[in-house]
């Protein structure tokens, strides 16, 4: 036996013991190690939300720990009795069940609805002027992902709000905060003389899915989904985080039995520049519906949930690729994914870029009326009628479209004259304008805090300068859009403006746009680019106005808005506008 050190411990039990504890003092910042408050470790693991400790999370995601945004009724409710607005996370939470607080821009809520694929019965849609009209403001507003928004309701009216939707067969659960959104599909879906298949049933069954699946609710930031029937009316699938895009499949050598599929795009966020991306993936239309379930589990589990600028799903698939994120959402399935060269996809027609306005043929021999509503807005009394004319007209439903305006469908050809008589009389219009027919607006300043601009005031101003001076034989699509957020997805405009603050010669800060040119969705998609910064508010009339008169000048037969901006560089499509003539018209 060798002699005891000094210690009392041998030279190679001193070795050990100083070798355990150096692993110990090393062992201190693991996460699967815990310390109490005066720094003794205890055996009880770091407490993590899906692999990120706690201390790590992001402020929302701490709102979220701390309870589940599901989980505060009791909070909507008391809240009523006072007539209080939430306070601290509770503001967050309260998205949730579609109730967003909006100050400072307005003191009250805004609720935002939740409207699978844009489908609604005219019961419905009474119901929901009923909402507009008893605790809101006498009117609603249209959205981009074919959805109803209704302002200015005060706290003690949140839950006859939440109860009027529930017995109208509606909901909101879900419609804001880090949740699955609206689930959207092609609007003329049903009734699309060109479409392949009729995704409404995929829509709804995803939209069910969702509310009846507690642990999808949570995720690290907003998801979008999307459904494209492969009709004529474009549903921007290509914005989503996943779009289904229906194809088909003919005789092929690679063992798939001919017929209608859906390819899977992953990733498409405009708002950060990019759009979603085939992925390789073929999907029959059942197999959508857990693919997608399978996807959002797999990003609720790895997403950032440190960096809100970094927690969407795009986030994620640039740091994985393709192949492990497949990978990883195959582990979630009891199915093989079938993947399938997209080169040997039948594709679609292109999309009628404002198909979703006029009079349209159904295969059933009746018509679908596409109506324009300005910047989205409709009043109660509009409402109303435009339920009583798809009754009386109609098959009884009405569909909303991404585009800020909704179609009426199953009008005979003999009741279609009256129809349109009555549409007019509401003060709206199913006639296509190709200049005002597709502008589109989000909230703005005066109903968002976010927004730097009045997105609607000056988009209606817009619209109204530039017809009363020209006319266009070929249709553009401007949006204006708040802030940074992009929720009027300024990037896919042929014109896109958005909000900011601009210095004036004299130091003050008025409202004005960034605009940008040449963007487009599905057949004609690109990424529109930014041509002139910091325009006041009151120049952007005459700018777009020079703007489209040289485009009508010098474009090369009958080329698209789009294709003229794209083949001029940015010097060149700045020297279109005469700068100095812009304060002028302003004046």
């Amino acid at each position: 036996m060798e002699n005891p050190t000094d210690s009392g411990f041998t030279e190679e039990q001193t070795t050990y013991l100083k070798a355990f504890v150096s692993g110990l003092v090393q062992g201190r910042d693991l996460p699967h190690l815990g310390q109490d408050a005066e720094g003794r470790f205890t055996h009880e693991e770091e407490e993590t939300v899906h692999g990120t400790p706690i201390d790590d999370l992001s402020k929302e995601e701490l709102i979220k720990h701390e309870q589940n945004g599901l989980d505060c009724y009791d909070a909507i409710v008391a809240n009523a009795l006072d007539n209080r607005f939430p306070e601290a996370g509770d503001v967050f939470r309260f998205k949730f069940h579609g109730l967003f607080y909006v100050s400072p821009a307005q003191d009250s809520f805004m609720l935002r609805c939740r409207i699978a694929g844009g489908a609604l019965s005219t019961h419905q849609f009474r119901g929901l002027a009923e909402i507009a009209d008893d605790w809101g403001p006498g009117r609603a507003d249209l959205t981009t992902r074919a959805n109803i928004q209704i302002r200015e309701i005060e706290p003690k009216h949140c839950p006859d709000v939440l109860m009027k939707l529930s017995e109208l067969g509606l909901t909101s659960q879900g419609s804001g905060a880090d949740n699955v959104r609206n689930i959207t599909a092609t609007p003329t879906t049903g009734f699309d003389p060109h479409e392949l298949i009729d995704v409404m049933p995929y829509a709804r069954a995803m939209h069910h899915y969702i509310l009846k699946n507690r642990d999808l609710y949570g995720l690290p930031r907003k998801f979008n989904i999307s459904y494209d029937s492969g009709g004529c009316v474009s549903v921007c699938a290509d914005t989503n985080d996943i779009g289904f895009y229906a194809v088909r499949v003919g005789e092929n050598d690679e063992g798939i039995e001919p017929g209608v599929y859906f390819r899977m795009q992953l990733c498409g966020i405009t708002g950060h520049k990019q759009f979603a991306t085939d992925c390789g993936v073929l999907l029959t239309p059942a197999e959508t519906i857990p693919v997608a379930a399978a996807l959002i589990r797999m990003f609720i589990e790895n997403g950032d949930r440190t960096n809100r600028n970094k927690a969407r799903l795009k986030y994620l698939v640039d740091d994985w690729g393709f192949e492990k994120t497949l990978e990883e959402t195959q582990k979630k399935l009891a199915f093989p994914l079938r993947h399938f060269p997209e080169a040997l996809c039948e594709k679609p027609e292109p999309k009628d870029k404002q198909g979703y306005l006029g009079i349209h043929p159904q295969p059933d021999g009746r018509n679908y009326v596409g109506i324009r509503v300005p910047v989205g807005r409709m009043s109660v009394a509009q409402m109303q009628a435009l339920a009583d004319i798809a009754d009386e007209f109609g098959r009884s439903e009405i569909r909303l479209t991404v585009w800020q305006n909704l179609i009426i469908p199953g009008i005979p050809d003999e009741k279609l004259q009256n129809a349109i008589t009555a549409i007019q009389a509401t003060g709206l219009d199913h006639r296509n304008n190709n200049i005002t027919g597709g502008l589109i607006a989000c909230t703005g300043n005066r109903g968002c805090k976010y927004a730097a601009s009045d997105t609607k005031g000056h988009a209606v101003a817009l619209g109204g300068h530039l017809a009363s001076r020209m006319i266009l034989d070929l249709p553009i699509n401007m949006h204006l859009t708040g802030c940074k957020h992009s929720c009027a997805q300024h990037y896919i405009g042929d014109i896109g403006m958005m909000g900011t603050k601009v210095k004036t010669d004299d130091g003050e800060s008025v409202e004005g746009y960034n605009i940008v040119l040449g963007g487009g969705v599905d057949d004609d998609q690109a990424v529109a680019r930014e041509v002139w910064s910091s325009i006041k508010a009151t120049e952007i009339n005459a700018l777009v106005e020079q703007l489209l008169c040289a485009y009508l000048a010098r474009r090369e037969d009958d080329e698209s808005f789009a294709t003229f901006t794209r083949r001029l560089s940015i010097e060149e499509l700045t020297a279109l506008v005469d700068a100095t003539k812009l304060s002028e018209a302003a004046a």
